[in-house]
């Protein structure tokens, strides 16, 4: 990899990458179609960060807000077996706002990982739509489901304001067509190596119409680690949060989030959430939420 995530520039860690990197660059540029957009995990992620701990869903967000965040020892099951129906507090920024579902696909809050499946593992979003924005694509990849899409629209219109050109990349996945970019990897390279380059079905962001990616209008590296330095990339790390979208996928935190930086992949969850996450620093929806790391497959 050749980012950090303390601001705009982004150099190397030292050196040459690593293979763990090179396997990554590799995968990215390898696939086609929409397993070339598949997220890329590490075969042994480092330890989770300090405070990456198991909770169930009903967990107050973490790291300094006002309610405890839970004090499960990180690697219970707790947070995988959760009812479907429960809720989190409002963020402590925001006391007054709605509590979310973590673990209903409808949700805005609805955490999605590798320990943490939808329910039910086909689930369709009701009101997936076609946003008005620029579209790198077609097909159900320019769909989003209506609150994301609306969201999105002021989001790329403003950046356009600021002279940047935003793409819609790829937004949502059915589980039929991540079953078959899953497969594509397993039949190719074995499941080992498919688990460290794509979602399982019914593990995806994607398949919430709540998560999409972005690409820039110059076109220059998408899906690739030099993304990070495009206008959109720069643009949306700085401002995604004010129309309520966080990059799901940090730089640095695979360790939590089970895959490496995506800087064009973001996901919505709400202004109030994502300013406050900005705000307090937090990275990942496990570490606000107070969930355990999800580095791999159960």
């Amino acid at each position: 990899m050749c980012h950090d995530a303390a601001g705009n520039q982004h150099r190397p860690e030292s050196g040459a990458p690593g293979p763990g990197r090179r396997a990554f660059g590799r995968l990215l540029l390898a696939g086609s179609g929409l397993a070339a957009l598949a997220a890329c995990a590490p075969g042994t992620p480092p330890a989770p960060l300090p405070g990456a701990s198991s909770a169930s869903t009903t967990a107050a967000p973490a790291a300094g807000a006002s309610p405890s965040p839970s004090s499960s020892p990180a690697g219970s099951a707790d947070a995988t077996s959760v009812a479907p129906t429960a809720t989190a507090p409002a963020p402590a920024s925001d006391p007054a706002a709605p509590r979310h579902s973590l673990t209903d696909p409808a949700s805005p809050w609805v955490v999605v990982n590798k320990h943490r499946p939808l329910a039910p593992a086909t689930f369709v979003p009701a009101d997936l739509v076609r946003p008005a924005v620029r579209l790198a694509v077609t097909g159900e990849a320019a769909l989003l489901n209506s609150t994301t899409a609306a969201a999105a629209e002021k989001m790329f219109a403003a950046a356009a304001t600021a002279g940047v050109i935003m793409t819609l990349a790829s937004g949502y996945r059915s589980y039929v067509t991540q079953s078959a970019t899953y497969e594509g990897y397993v039949i190719s390279r074995g499941q080992a190596e498919a688990d460290t380059a794509s979602a399982r079905p019914g593990y995806s962001e994607h398949q919430t119409g709540w998560a999409f990616d972005i690409g820039d209008g110059g076109g220059a590296c998408s899906f690739q680690p030099c993304f990070a330095d495009q206008p959109a990339a720069v643009w949306a790390k700085a401002n995604a949060h004010l129309f309520g979208f966080v990059v799901r996928y940090p730089w640095m935190l695979h360790g939590i989030t089970g895959y490496y930086y995506e800087p064009w992949h973001l996901r919505y969850i709400g202004p109030e959430a994502a300013t406050d996450m900005k705000n307090r620093g937090i990275g990942t929806l496990e570490e606000y939420f107070g969930l355990e790391a999800a580095p791999a497959y159960l």
